[in-house]
């Protein structure tokens, strides 16, 4: 394929040449040799890559396009669509992987010839790792298909031999998710670590070693990938299977690119058309699509799967939860993310009762909001276990709701403390068939207590509440720091304010600084996750004062992120708002998110506060909006500054950071008065406060 097929968007061209989209509009009105559009829409136009980076580069514009980004650009504009040129660089990293000297040979011939050997050498090591052609999901490509993929598929092997194969593939996966993240529900890492480690395959693993997982909605691969890197045996069988046969065919490559396990995937309607209707796991994992109506009710009325209850239509998954069940083996562990409605449905009541009566369900995990798609419910993990002849008799049943770790006002999820939470109260469950009840946040309840008319396994339900606001010691204490944070308060206000004659600045903008040198300034790039250990700052951080609230999972694959440094500026590009935040020495290192734009002073030429102070300007913020459809975006370079000597800069920042803080002061009064209050509340209510 000659690089010109590739094709790329304004979008494109900007994250090439490290610019905002308002910028290539620009270039588009003001330079008549920029290049047409030769694709895409009236409204979102699309160009020839070769030819935007010639122009570039002509325009001095673009010194060296990275590698990585020209990878994704081709991978994006592939003729076929993205999908189809990731299965093409998945079965390449792998043939790389696994054959790196056939690879050397196969590269040192022409495009056509190589187009003509690849398949051969795909189907060798697919067969090799993912097993025969008809019991996998990955198809090796023919020649035809292969053509158009060639330049692409040469410089991913590049890419690899800089970043690895596996890093590799994880990064173009990654930006692909995120392109098309309405059609996908990935799991984050976080929950799905927790998963894999209740499941058993993790260092806390039950008594045997778990050898076989299945994942029977495998999505994107994250449960069996976290299954296969906390794996306790020494060469897992993976299994998965899909509805998307490009999903179950990307899981299959990026699990065989993780690590040495035996990887099974197939496309299918899991419910309708088991893949594996002979399998006996040790372990299931699963996120199964939620509140589907056509999961097969009508026609599967009869099917043996359903040992403890047909599904009604509105109970699809129930419908999983048995599936599941229906593929352990005796004394297999499933854990599946459940909607929290599960726990309560009336329409299910008769089916949970069994689970109960029966052994097979061992706990209900209620998650903090926000851990797992959708973000806006607090969903659950259904931790089940098949009975066996060997099975102990259930008595108890663990209920646990870890939203009370989540701290008020602050956005972030403390996910190493849910997650240590989680796996202790599991395992002396799970060890000793009970476990020390947690006011508020774990309960071993008996069995009898939840058969009656509902059947309600909703954890909050059946906990004993904490002690109102940590009791009546905390409230107190509460009651003595709001004192305090007004009295400062009241200190910290601005004096009264003294009329000034108006001034006449000679003013530039932040795109002028930056090209003087006065300032550099950066874009970020971090996606957050959950289960990292790098923070990551984000808009809503900067928004609210508050901490980095995201992390980078430690074997993140994005491109290298951009890190905060003392005295910073960190700017929202989206959402409107006059907001600058200075970065101090408890946030610098944090990644610079995405939709902030950091711009890092020259301390020679430019005071922080300063800076950050005047860009805060309402009628600044609005001479440098634009806006498309309801969103409002900023574009940083054209905000403005008068130029003042370094003297004159210190004395407005002094004052600007005087502002500031007396603006956090307010933001930890306001805090302190809503817990206060509500505490006073819960108290009350709970009897532990009196009236008088």
């Amino acid at each position: 394929m000659p690089t010109s097929a590739t094709e790329v968007t304004a979008a494109g061209i900007a994250r090439l040449a490290g610019v905002g989209r308002a910028a290539v509009s620009n270039w588009r009105r003001r330079h008549a040799d920029f290049p047409k559009p030769v694709g895409g829409t009236e409204t979102s136009p699309s160009f020839a890559l070769t030819d935007v980076e010639d122009w570039l580069r002509r325009q001095g514009k673009l010194a060296e396009v990275p590698l990585r980004e020209r990878v994704w650009q081709q991978l994006a504009g592939h003729p076929a669509g993205p999908g189809t040129a990731l299965l093409h660089i998945g079965c390449e990293l792998l043939l790389v992987h696994e054959r790196p000297t056939d690879w050397l040979e196969l590269n040192a011939v022409s495009d056509e010839r190589l187009a003509k050997l690849l398949p051969a050498a795909y189907e060798t090591v697919l067969a090799v790792r993912l097993g025969p052609a008809p019991e996998r999901a990955v198809r090796a490509p023919a020649t035809e298909e292969l053509r158009p993929s060639v330049p692409l598929l040469r410089a991913t092997a590049q890419l690899a031999a800089e970043l690895g194969t596996r890093q590799t593939f994880e990064f173009l996966l990654g930006r692909y998710l995120d392109a098309n993240s309405r059609q996908f529900t990935p799991t984050p890492a976080g929950p799905a670590e927790l998963i894999a480690r209740l499941a058993g395959a993790g260092p806390a693993a039950a008594p045997g070693p778990v050898r076989t997982v299945l994942d029977p909605a495998c999505g994107t691969g994250a449960l069996l990938r976290a299954a296969a890197s906390h794996a306790s045996h020494a060469e897992p069988e993976l299994y998965g299977q899909d509805s998307s046969a490009e999903l179950a065919a990307l899981t299959a490559l990026r699990l065989a690119l993780t690590g040495h396990a035996r990887v099974r995937t197939q496309a299918g309607d899991t419910l309708r058309a088991d893949a594996y209707p002979q399998l006996k796991a040790d372990a299931v994992v699963c996120h199964p699509p939620f509140n589907e109506r056509n999961w097969g009710h009508d026609e599967l009325a009869y099917d043996p799967r359903w040992e403890y209850g047909f599904p009604a239509r509105t109970e699809s998954e129930l419908a999983w939860v048995q599936h599941a069940l229906a593929r352990l083996t005796d004394g297999g562990t499933a854990v599946l993310l459940m909607p929290p409605a599960a726990a309560s449905r009336r329409s299910g009541r008769r089916i949970r009762a069994d689970l109960l009566r029966r052994g097979a369900l061992r706990a209900v995990i209620a998650l903090p909001a926000g851990a797992a798609p959708p973000h806006n419910i607090p969903l659950h993990l259904w931790v089940l276990r098949r009975p066996g002849p060997a099975s102990r008799p259930v008595h108890d049943v663990l209920l646990m709701e870890t939203a009370g770790l989540v701290q008020e006002g602050r956005p972030e999820l403390p996910w190493s403390a849910v997650q240590s939470a989680v796996l202790d109260a599991w395992e002396e469950y799970d060890r000793e068939g009970a476990a020390e009840e947690q006011p508020g946040l774990a309960r071993a309840i008996p069995v009898i207590e939840l058969l009656d008319d509902d059947v309600d396994l909703a954890p909050a339900r059946h906990l004993p509440p904490p002690a109102a606001a940590g009791g009546i010691e905390q409230l107190t204490s509460v009651r003595e720091e709001l004192n305090r944070t007004l009295k400062l308060t009241a200190e910290l206000a601005p004096p009264a304010a003294e009329p000034a004659a108006g001034a006449r600045w000679p003013l530039t903008t932040i795109g002028e600084l930056a090209r003087a040198g006065a300032l550099s300034l950066k874009i970020g790039n971090a996606a957050v996750a959950l289960g990292g250990a790098v923070p990551v700052l984000t808009d809503h951080d900067v928004f609210t004062a508050a901490a980095p609230s995201g992390t980078l999972p430690e074997d993140h694959e994005q491109a290298e992120p951009e890190l905060t440094e003392e005295g910073d500026v960190v700017v929202p590009v989206l959402g409107g708002g006059s907001v600058a935040r200075v970065i101090d020495a408890a946030t610098a290192g944090a990644a610079l998110g995405r939709n902030l734009c950091l711009l890092r002073p020259d301390p020679a030429a430019l005071d922080p506060w300063f800076l950050a102070g005047f860009l805060r300007g309402t009628a600044n913020n609005r001479q440098a909006s634009s806006y498309a459809s309801t969103a409002t975006r900023l574009d940083v370079r054209r905000l403005q500054l008068p130029r003042l000597p370094l003297e004159q800069q210190r004395a407005y920042g002094e004052r600007f950071e005087a502002l500031a803080t007396f603006e956090e002061t307010l933001r930890q009064a306001a805090r302190l008065g809503e817990q206060l209050v509500q505490g006073t509340y819960d108290g009350l209510t709970d009897g532990t406060i009196g009236p008088g």
